[in-house]
């Protein structure tokens, strides 16, 4: 009888499922279908095979080249499988295991995906955020009372609190700072993380992002640039899921 240790299989799967994320990224903001569309060559649109949808291996079989026109494929499709297999390995290392393990690997695996997609478009979809607020809010209610009214405490406070500080902001400035779908990751995060996380998670989305900031004006970059907060957000709240015992308190 052939044992299957508990923590492979989500790391066998994440660079299929991150695949399948490459091609969310790609397609969901611009509304092209997901499922229903086969995968094509950028440059010739030739319709693909499944040899060559093969994560990592068909990449470096074709040595990063379509086989039909020859041209370069790009490292994008690797880059999120292999972004996969860290959120999930990571997952992994943080010492979960069983159902919370594939919880935390979906929780991370959304978070890239949406992080992705603000920092190439400026959107965090509904599509994605309000199903990953219930199901924070679902495991809430799966783990008892406590649990429960804790993920909803950490929702409202999540969204009404963010959403505040971008009311104030376009008040003050006269321009919107942060989008609705900020509000909505939060109140996702809180409902994974309870309210107690959500001090710890909005300093380290504020100091990560504060980061990217000053980054982009040593390259010389426009000081009025603007930055998505939805990747250091998605960042904080995947950190503090991974590591909640180095919370104060």
């Amino acid at each position: 009888m052939i044992t299957i240790t508990p923590w492979l299989p989500p790391l066998l799967a994440a660079p299929f499922v991150g695949s399948f994320l490459g091609v969310v990224i790609d397609r969901l903001p611009e509304g092209r279908p997901i499922v229903l569309a086969r995968s094509q060559c950028a440059a010739c649109g030739r319709a693909l095979r499944p040899a060559e949808l093969v994560p990592f291996a068909s990449f470096l079989r074709q040595r990063g080249r379509c086989r039909g026109c020859g041209a370069r494929i790009g490292w994008f499709a690797p880059s999120v499988e292999a972004a996969a297999l860290a959120i999930a390995a990571s997952a992994v290392l943080s010492g979960a295991t069983g159902p919370t393990l594939w919880a935390g690997c979906a929780l991370g695996w959304t978070l890239l995906t949406l992080a992705w997609i603000d920092w190439r478009h400026f959107i965090l979809p509904d599509v994605l955020t309000l199903p990953l607020l219930l199901a924070g809010l679902g495991l809430g209610l799966a783990e008892g009372r406590a649990a429960a009214l804790d993920g909803a405490l950490g929702a409202a406070l999540g969204y009404g609190g963010l959403w505040l500080v971008g009311a104030l902001y376009r008040r003050l400035r006269g321009r919107d700072g942060l989008g609705g779908g900020d509000a909505k990751l939060l109140a996702a995060g809180g409902a994974w993380l309870g309210a107690a996380a959500l001090p710890w998670v909005l300093l380290g989305a504020a100091v990560s992002g504060l980061a990217i900031a000053a980054l982009t004006r040593r390259r010389g970059l426009a000081p009025t640039l603007a930055v998505p907060f939805g990747p250091p957000l998605a960042a904080a709240i995947w950190l503090v899921w991974l590591w909640p015992g180095l919370l104060p308190g």
